[in-house]
């Protein structure tokens, strides 16, 4: 691998030098007051960013699987039900954490690059009179197969059914990079980490609740002390944690933050839709299929690419690195040997993704793959030109 190049992975992403000086401060007393002007911009910059006026966010030292964990602990009791379709790796894995702490997990099998299906949702909770369902699981975008799902669809099946259940969403490869309505959908607990759409190194969960879900707290009996809202709750109220916080980290979150919105979050989504299409022209020129079966579900910070029957597309990344010093991601779960994956978010531009796919007709070209050199570059490259990008005037 090389530092001097740009990584294509779905995450951690591109760290942006001004972020990377952010994180690089300084110690400071965390028990000062110095912190509180750290911690509460970062608390309200995220809430900004989930398009929230009444959030409650939380800032844990950890990733988004500790996300998930302060989800479920903070909301629910050993032998709740939760409904959730495993359509990837990181649904599935969701739902092994749900079965590992003693809930009830009602499971609709989706085939991996297919999105939730929210009637299937809706016909469930409906058929659930007693309101045993306490929770509904979503990944609003599937890393591993690179699919998108329609969360107000689920919200709107919810509500039809007049289900009082909570809404839990994982959007750990989306917020911060597609457009993402905590309010205006209805969501209860947000789930995300530092590491993806906020440019950061990993090691924050954040995770935004509703009040509908704080105030599951005081019901909910599954074990939980590090990842614990009411202790946050109380530091918060102190300018203070109730642990020793990653302050570097937050204040590049806070940053961050000030970031995307100074570009403003239309323009970050604009990007990013902008970005993935050239990669999917790429895709469509060497004639490999997406793992998202329509354009509907097609991720806009993550391909996964079907490699022709019988190729192990693991090759690609390990050669990728081996000989260019490129990281991609490699396929996941019931994907793995299949896909190979580009990620498209965070800090990337259209010129930075010309060069992850021209990277990537090298590597199948010598690994005998039938792509003519320059195919799939042209095509994003037309693409781009057709799209343009926001003027650097404008973004400046």
């Amino acid at each position: 691998m090389s530092f001097q190049n740009p990584v294509f992975i779905p995450g951690p992403t591109n760290i942006p030098e001004v972020l990377r000086k952010a994180c690089d401060m300084p110690t400071i007393d965390h028990r000062s007051p110095l912190f509180g002007s750290i911690l509460h911009p970062a608390r309200a910059g995220v809430r900004q960013v989930l398009k929230s006026d009444a959030a409650e966010v939380y800032i844990f030292p950890s990733t988004g699987t500790g996300g998930w964990e302060t989800a479920i602990t903070n909301t629910l009791s050993p032998g709740d039900s939760v409904l959730v379709a495993r359509n990837g790796m990181f649904s599935h894995r969701w739902i092994d954490m749900c079965q590992r702490h003693g809930l009830d997990v009602q499971i609709v099998e989706v085939p991996w690059g297919d999105g939730i299906p929210a009637d299937r949702y809706g016909e469930i909770l409906k058929a659930d009179t007693g309101h045993k369902i306490k929770a509904v699981l979503a990944t609003h975008n599937e890393t591993a197969t690179g699919v998108k799902s329609d969360i107000s669809a689920i919200r709107r099946a919810m509500d039809t059914a007049k289900h009082p259940a909570l809404l839990m969403v994982d959007g750990v490869s989306s917020i911060g990079s597609m457009d993402f309505r905590f309010d205006d959908w209805g969501v209860d607990v947000a789930v995300t980490g530092s590491q993806k759409g906020f440019m950061l190194p990993a090691g924050l969960a954040i995770v935004g609740f509703s009040q509908k879900a704080h105030a599951m707290t005081a019901s909910a009996a599954l074990p939980r002390t590090f990842f614990d809202i009411r202790d946050m709750d109380k530091g918060y109220a102190n300018s203070a944690y109730p642990y020793t916080p990653a302050v570097g980290l937050m204040n590049g979150l806070k940053t961050a933050c000030d970031m995307l919105l100074a570009e403003g979050l239309d323009s970050v989504f604009a990007r990013h839709t902008r970005i993935a299409g050239g990669v999917r022209a790429a895709a469509d020129a060497w004639g490999m299929p997406l793992c998202a079966t329509s354009a509907d579900v097609q991720s806009d910070t993550v391909s996964a690419i079907r490699t022709p029957e019988g190729f192990d597309a693991t090759r690609i990344v390990t050669h990728a690195a081996e000989r260019y010093g490129v990281a991609f991601g490699v396929g996941l779960g019931e994907v793995g040997g299949k896909v190979f994956r580009i990620g498209h978010l965070g800090s990337l531009t259209d010129v930075m993704m010309l060069s992850g796919l021209a990277t990537a007709e090298m590597v199948m070209a010598d690994l005998g793959l039938p792509v003519r050199l320059g195919s799939g570059v042209a095509a994003a490259q037309e693409f781009y030109r057709a799209t343009p990008a926001q003027s650097q005037k404008d973004a400046a």
